[in-house]
């Protein structure tokens, strides 16, 4: 098969295949008829959908009360700023009273011998690995004395992820194909791709003028690549499909890649996404096992490091086509080492960054920590960014406590996976072979073909943890439109995510929390767990907004409670964040056309659903990933793959992501 057949829209990095071919609820109909039992709730699909053009939307009745603002109760979640219109400009637009400073682009030196950036991109793999990545997306502020039990807002420690690359910017006059080059890639070319991807971990101080620098020298600052040593841990360690070349006993593996979205943890460490990890791999043999065919690994990779010139063990492990020894002979397993959460300690340079398989193996967009109590446990929710993919939770074994929380309580637990009822209620469904019903369903599936699997049952834990989406297959829930970035409202604790886009769905394949054909412009669904307890096994929905063009209304109870106007319309809701306020902050990756014009950041109330657009981005590009300093007087906000000549303006510069810094003129809150 020539390179690429397999799917011409393969090159392109936001390009995810749809790999649920299971239908879930015709599947289901099946294995209920085996268990003798109903595994789907009927739902009253028709004239009880949410639609954005009025219908009625089957969710949980609303508590909102409309003369409520929000800032009652010593709540600050009212929007004090004049929505800004959208923008088809080549520069960040912000609000009257606000300004916007590119910050830390690519190529910024960070740490080694802090190399300066070449005009011309033409840096080696070596100074990529000291310098900032590409493609920033996710981030976080921690403070500089949170350690200690502070809140600085003056420095700390910038942590964000590179998500993918622009070959054509990354290499002075693009990449080198290995079509042209006797069927090889440079070296040093390779070397600098996967130098581009993965983690910066920055040291940042504000000055007396208000003016943010890197600390250099600092010893916090770091670079986590595409090829640095990672341990494996939790129930998927030294497990034999884990066995490579380079860990015979299945406990470690090299780099961390596609890293979108994040999550900081509780006790003060930052966790990375690896969501379309399965782009970087090839694997040439026609029968590949279902760890690789539920992901949509191809028989050629997205870059071709796998070809790499000098053919070092650093770049054939992408080629996981298996070879005639053992799996300590290759790299058949590397692809199985990708897929998880990654913690990163910012504070402990010298600690190796930890894969957390429990909380599953598919395509994270990122993880969002409910609060944590004492004495409970820890839960988290993570979504899988793919169509018909899905929404997961994971709640500890091992309880809460302050004084000893650290990165083991993520090693233990069970994983749960969504079911959204048509009537506005949900069901948390476990994926433990140790729960009954799950075991049943499994035993069930035993020697049929689940899509297009041939499901020849699980061999333990560790092995539906490698497989969770078929996991989530077999237990039936809910496939959704690309599940992104979720944020957990820290005042009242329900919990939002946003679902982006997904024009595949057909009308027959509508349902109440995904009620769209066709659904190119998204929208945002939330719940309240039972008893508003974040460890319950069931919970309560709606939908909080449908994206699309002006006059797009979302009903509740017949009553429309948003309609889209100039000030706020969008499409492609993607990242997501409460600030410590409780403002919502909803950012875009979808269509540039008209109406829309650039991707946008908008900031919503959650009490009065009031939305008002706050920042536009400069053009091409995809506005992701924000965070702010505990006093909510400096915003950090990523730009990732701007067209070329931003920031700096210069024609036939290479582009280059960059973090943007908003702060108000009269060093206020922000939004407020």
């Amino acid at each position: 098969m020539a390179k690429h057949d397999f799917d011409p829209n393969y090159l392109d990095p936001n390009y995810e295949p749809v790999v649920n071919q299971t239908g879930n609820y015709p599947f289901h109909e099946v294995l209920a008829a085996r268990l003798q039992r109903r595994a789907v709730m009927k739902g009253t699909v028709g004239a009880a959908l949410a639609s954005i053009m009025g219908m009625t939307l089957v969710g949980c009745d609303s508590d909102d009360d409309d003369n409520d603002t929000g800032s009652a109760a010593g709540v600050q979640t009212d929007l004090g700023f004049k929505a800004i219109p959208v923008s088809n400009a080549n520069q960040v637009v912000v609000p009257e009273g606000y300004s916007a400073q590119a910050f830390l682009p690519w190529g910024t030196p960070i740490t080694g011998s802090y190399p300066e950036f070449r005009a011309d991109a033409s840096n080696t793999g070596a100074e990529q690995e000291q310098q900032v990545g590409m493609h920033h997306d996710g981030l976080h502020f921690f403070p500089i004395d949170q350690k200690a039990g502070g809140n600085s807002s003056t420095e700390g420690l910038l942590v964000m992820n590179h998500e993918y690359i622009n070959q054509d910017a990354l290499h002075p006059t693009g990449a080198t194909a290995a079509a042209d080059n006797g069927g090889v890639r440079p070296e040093d070319e390779v070397r600098k791709e996967i130098a581009a991807h993965g983690v910066s971990v920055v040291h940042i101080k504000q000055d007396s003028e208000g003016t943010w620098d890197v600390v250099f020298g600092s010893p916090f600052n770091r670079r986590i690549t595409g090829g640095t040593e990672m341990d494996i841990r939790g129930p998927v360690r030294g497990n034999s499909k884990l066995v490579t070349k380079f860990s015979p006993n299945g406990t470690e593996t090299r780099g961390t890649l596609n890293n979108c979205a994040m999550g900081p943890t509780p006790w003060g460490t930052y966790l990375a996404a690896e969501e379309n990890w399965h782009g970087y791999f090839a694997n040439s043999n026609p029968g590949q096992p279902r760890e690789q065919t539920r992901h949509g690994v191809g028989d050629s990779s997205r870059y071709d490091w796998e070809l790499a010139d000098g053919g070092a063990d650093d770049y054939i492990r992408f080629d996981v086509t298996p070879g005639l020894g053992d799996p300590d002979t290759d790299y058949r397993n590397e692809a199985n080492t990708y897929g998880y959460m990654v913690e990163i300690d910012p504070f402990t340079p010298e600690a190796k960054p930890q894969k957390r398989t429990a909380l599953g193996r598919f395509g994270h967009e990122g993880v969002i920590f409910a609060p944590v109590t004492e004495g409970k446990p820890v839960v988290c929710y993570s979504g899988d960014d793919s169509r018909f993919e899905y929404i997961y939770k994971f709640v500890s074994a091992n309880n809460y406590s302050a004084a000893t929380a650290g990165g083991y309580l993520l090693d233990e637990g069970t994983l749960y996976v969504a079911r959204f009822n048509d009537d506005g209620t949900g069901e948390w469904l476990s994926l433990s072979l140790d729960d009954g019903d799950f075991a049943a369903k499994v035993a069930a599936a035993d020697g049929t073909m689940v899509g297009d699997i041939n499901f020849t049952g699980f061999d333990d834990q560790a092995d539906v943890l490698l497989n969770t989406r078929l996991a989530a297959d077999i237990a039936g829930a809910t496939p959704m439109d690309r599940p992104e970035w979720g944020a957990v409202d820290p005042n009242t604790g329900e919990v939002y995510f946003t679902l982006t886009n997904n024009s595949n769905r057909t009308e027959e394949q509508t349902d109440a929390a995904n009620p769209q054909a066709e659904n190119r412009t998204g929208h945002i669904i939330r719940w309240t767990e039972e008893s508003s307890d974040h460890a319950a096994t069931s919970f309560d929905w709606d939908i909080f907004v449908f994206g699309g063009e002006q006059g797009t209304e979302t009903v509740v109870d017949g009553e429309a409670v948003v309609t889209l106007d100039d000030d706020n319309i969008f499409n492609s809701p993607d990242g997501l964040w409460f600030d410590y306020n409780g403002r919502l902050w909803i950012q875009t990756d979808g269509s540039d056309a008209e109406p829309y014009q650039n991707n946008m950041m908008l900031a919503a109330n959650p009490v009065t659903r009031e939305i008002k657009r706050f920042f536009v981005g400069p053009v091409g590009c995809e506005v992701t990933g924000v965070v702010t300093t505990p006093d909510v007087k400096t915003m950090f906000v990523n730009i990732q793959h701007p067209d070329a000549n931003w920031p700096f303006g210069t024609e036939g510069d290479h582009p280059r992501d960059a973090t943007v810094i908003v702060t108000r003129t009269d060093g206020g809150v922000i939004g407020a």
